[in-house]
């Protein structure tokens, strides 16, 4: 789904018209796809009644063709008006044919039709308002607002692009706007309702194809989209029935401390879940003991340590071991002293560093060549700590090999950028966008409704916000199925955005597993992995 400011998508309904496909047709389509969209979700509803509140915009007439679509399907179709549509209106005459009723809100002035019809009602069309909505509301749509709310139980609320009195551009929201279980966008999720306060009152996202003209300057003019099934069940890799465990690549994952183990064993893990042929875990030889029979499909590299944290001179170990490796990801549970800082230091910058000691476990052996600049580094993600130790090193966006992903929450980019989290918080698309172009690498933002964004200044938002994911670990898993997409191929923005949308639907599924989003452990979350993959097959 395209993502568009309000301006952006009257500047595509415009160039649509001119080009044959005229604002009757577009209403027309749009319309019959609200229509469709309540049949198939509310299909099973016990009195098959459907209300709408028409407003005198486009959002109206959308409500006036979607209540006869239903009206004709054997829906009993009601149409509550703010204002008077006039005998001529040709939609009221519309739905008058096809069985349904209208009625004028000034002729109903003790609200008894109102509430009437909201008792006869299973969905609740709310068409009062559109994408050009500016608050404060007027009072004559505040107080309808307001009596449709008062009524409990209401009906299923279904939006009619967006919920009446949301600023699609800003986000903001009046404070008698209903909760929409459904939003049916048209064509385009308009920018606002993936802003706080008004996705709060957005619910589900549904779209609405307007069969528009393809190539449209205007939809060409916004690199953003928002990430829905049909998108990631196309950046997902191929599972042939003749592949081995190296058709799905190697994952390497630098991570741990002593303080710091679990973070381990949820991002080998993710990886392996998202598919990843091998996982190879190196970490500071004192974890081992405690972690390898927690994830006996990994294999194992025991890099030297300082009281239980990876040192400085562990890089020439671990660039020993990344033979095949198709994927590296470095951060989780580091912890953030200096010596792990000059390790993360030697390693981005395929630096020689202080000579390993031949111990076991470690590096054996007389070096041959400690030359290690012409070393490649495979495609990287940088994640949790190994962020806050890579902002401390100077000009280091310039030492990050390519192609790299880093997956900071606002706290992090904060420390990445100079900015802080509020700043970062105000306008999260425009931030991730400027410093993915600036570093030359995909940045997830992670936090309520993610943004992936592209060096080329595309970029991706998840619809998802769930308390469910405010959780210590939730990160440690998202960065591991970032490297387990890259070890199996996927392109790093594409690896992104699958990963960070399957993650967000894990999220949604371990909360109904557990019953609350206050009890969901970040190993909810990776064990529901699985079962958001199998909907995308």
């Amino acid at each position: 789904m395209k993502y568009l400011t309000v301006s952006q998508m009257k500047k595509v309904e415009k160039e649509a018209n001119e080009k044959g496909v005229s604002y009757e047709q577009m209403m027309e389509t749009a319309g019959k796809g609200v229509g469709q969209i309540v049949a198939d979700n509310y299909e099973d509803v016990p009195r098959r009644g459907v209300l709408g509140l028409v407003g005198p915009g486009n959002n109206g007439g959308d409500t006036l063709i979607a209540l006869e679509y239903l009206a004709r399907q054997g829906w009993k179709a009601l149409a509550y008006c703010i204002r008077p549509r006039l005998e001529k209106d040709a939609l009221a005459q519309r739905l008058r044919s096809a069985g349904g009723e209208l009625v004028a809100a000034a002729e109903d002035k003790d609200g008894e039709t109102l509430e009437a019809w909201l008792s006869e009602s299973d969905v609740l069309l709310d068409g009062l308002l559109g994408t050009g909505t500016r608050l404060p509301l007027k009072p004559e749509f505040a107080q309808l607002l307001n009596r449709v709310a008062a009524f409990q139980p209401g009906p299923q609320v279904v939006a009619v692009d967006c919920p009446s009195g949301v600023d699609c551009d800003r986000g903001t929201v009046a404070d008698e706007t209903l909760a929409a279980d459904v939003t049916v966008v048209m064509q385009a999720v308009k920018a606002g309702l993936l802003k706080f306060p008004a996705f709060n009152k957005v619910g589900r996202i549904e779209m609405v194809d307007l069969n528009l003209p393809s190539e449209l300057a205007g939809l060409e003019d916004s690199h953003a989209r928002v990430l829905d099934h049909d998108i990631v069940a196309g950046l997902l890799p191929e599972r042939p029935n003749d592949a081995h465990k190296g058709t799905f690549g190697t994952a390497l994952i630098v991570a741990g401390s002593i303080n710091y183990t679990g973070a381990v064993l949820l991002a080998g893990r993710a990886a392996y879940r998202i598919g990843t042929g091998l996982v190879r875990m190196a970490i500071p030889g004192p974890l081992h003991l405690a972690l390898a029979g927690h994830l006996p499909e990994a294999t194992w590299v025991i890099l030297p340590h300082e009281q239980g944290v990876i040192s400085a001179n562990a890089g020439d170990v671990l660039i020993r071991h990344m033979e095949r490796v198709t994927a590296m990801l470095v951060g989780p549970g580091l912890g953030q002293e200096n010596t792990t800082g000059e390790f993360l230091q030697h390693v981005i910058g395929s630096k020689p560093s202080r000579a390993a000691k031949g111990t076991i476990g470690f590096l054996s052996g007389p070096q041959e060549n400690n030359e290690t600049n012409s070393v490649h580094i495979p495609p990287l993600v940088i994640d949790a700590d190994g962020l806050n130790l890579l902002a401390k090193i100077p000009d280091w966006s310039n030492s990050l090999p390519r192609p790299a992903v880093l997956t900071p929450h606002p706290g992090e980019m904060a420390r990445l950028t100079g900015l802080t989290s509020e700043e970062i918080q105000q306008d999260r698309l425009a931030v991730a966008k400027k410093y993915a172009a600036e570093w030359d690498a995909v940045v997830v933002l992670k936090g309520a409704l993610t943004v992936v964004a592209a060096p080329d200044g595309a970029a991706s938002i998840v619809p998802v916000a769930t308390p469910a994911l405010a959780r210590a670990g939730t990160g440690d898993v998202l960065a591991g199925m970032v490297c387990g997409l890259l070890a199996q191929g996927v392109e790093p923005y594409a690896a992104a955005c699958a990963a960070a949308w399957i993650h967000a639907e894990a999220g949604l599924a371990a909360a109904e597993w557990v019953g609350g989003t206050a009890s969901v452990l970040a190993s909810d979350v990776l064990d529901a992995v699985p079962e958001v993959i199998q909907g995308l097959q």
